[in-house]
C-alpha cells in the first residue's frame, strides 16, 4: 500500500470521484480518507456538489434508448434507399422497361406525325359545307364573307368610266348578240369574285369576258357612307350593230 499525503489526494479527489483512478490508487484514497477526517469532509463535499447538480438537471429522456444504433441506421438505410440517386439506380435494372418506354415514346411521336401529316394534306374546307356555313354566319352583315343582297335601301355597285370592262365590252366578239346572266360578289373593295354564268351555251366565247371581269375593279354597294359587299346577278348583254350595204345600181 502506498501512503498518500493530503495534498496528493486532494489532487486526485476529482478523478477519485469519477472512479478513473486506477485500483491501487482507488484503494489508497479509500484508506487515506477513513483516517483523514480533513480529507473525508472534502470527498463529502464533492459527492454534495455532484448530487446537487444532477438534480437541478433536465431530467433525461424516459424513453427506453435500447436498439437505438439500430433504428439509428436502419433510419439512414431507408431514407438512402429512397434517395434520387437510388431511385435512378433502380430505374436501370430492369433494362426491358427501358427499351418499353422508349418504343412507347417512339410510336407517340410517329402517330403525332402522321396525324399532323393527314390534317396538312387534308383537303380545304368546302363552301357548302357547315364549318364553312357557319363561318359565314358569324360574319356582320355586309363582310366579304357575309354579303348583302342587293335591294332600294343600298346603292348597287356600278361600273367605273374607262375601265377594264368598258374596254373590253368595245372589243370584237364572234357572236353579233350575247346576253350573259352572272352571280357574283362585288367585295367592299369593290372587287369582282365569285363569278358563275347562269346562261351560256359555250364557254369559247366568254373566257376573256370573265377573266376581265375577275380583274375589274368596280365601285363598291355602299350603305349609306360605308362600303358593303353585294351579292347580285349582273345581266351583260353585248350587241354588235352592222349597217346595212347600200343596194347597187346599175
Amino acid at each position: 500500500m502506498t501512503l498518500f499525503s493530503c495534498a496528493a489526494v486532494r489532487r486526485r479527489l476529482s478523478a477519485f470521484h469519477d472512479r478513473e483512478l486506477p485500483v491501487r490508487d482507488l484503494i489508497d484514497v479509500q484508506a487515506h480518507s477513513a483516517g483523514c477526517a480533513r480529507c473525508a469532509a472534502e470527498i463529502r463535499e464533492m459527492r454534495l456538489l455532484g448530487d446537487a447538480l444532477r438534480q437541478a438537471a433536465a431530467p433525461g429522456p424516459a424513453d427506453d434508448w435500447t436498439g437505438l444504433q439500430s433504428g439509428v441506421i436502419s433510419r439512414m438505410r431507408a431514407e438512402a434507399h429512397e434517395s434520387w440517386t437510388a431511385r435512378t439506380g433502380r430505374m436501370f435494372d430492369d433494362m426491358h422497361l427501358i427499351w418499353i418506354g422508349l418504343a412507347a415514346t417512339m410510336a407517340a411521336f410517329i402517330c403525332g406525325a402522321v396525324a399532323l401529316g393527314s390534317l396538312h394534306l387534308a383537303s380545304s374546307d368546302r363552301e357548302d359545307s357547315l364549318a364553312a356555313m357557319m363561318a359565314v354566319i358569324s360574319q356582320p352583315s355586309g363582310s366579304n364573307l357575309n354579303p348583302v343582297r342587293a335591294d332600294h335601301s343600298l346603292k348597287v355597285p356600278s361600273v367605273s368610266e374607262g375601265g377594264a370592262i368598258e374596254v373590253m365590252l368595245a372589243q370584237p366578239i364572234s357572236r353579233e348578240e350575247l346576253v350573259l346572266a352572272l352571280s357574283a360578289v362585288v367585295t367592299r373593295e369593290g372587287r369582282v369574285s365569285g363569278v358563275f354564268v347562269l346562261n351560256t351555251e359555250g364557254p369559247e366565247d366568254i373566257t376573256a369576258i370573265l377573266d376581265v371581269l375577275s380583274r375589274a375593279q368596280l365601285e363598291p354597294g355602299r350603305m349609306g357612307t360605308s362600303p358593303v359587299a353585294v351579292n347580285l346577278v349582273w345581266l351583260l348583254a353585248h350587241t354588235t350593230v352592222r349597217a346595212k350595204a347600200p343596194p347597187q345600181t346599175i
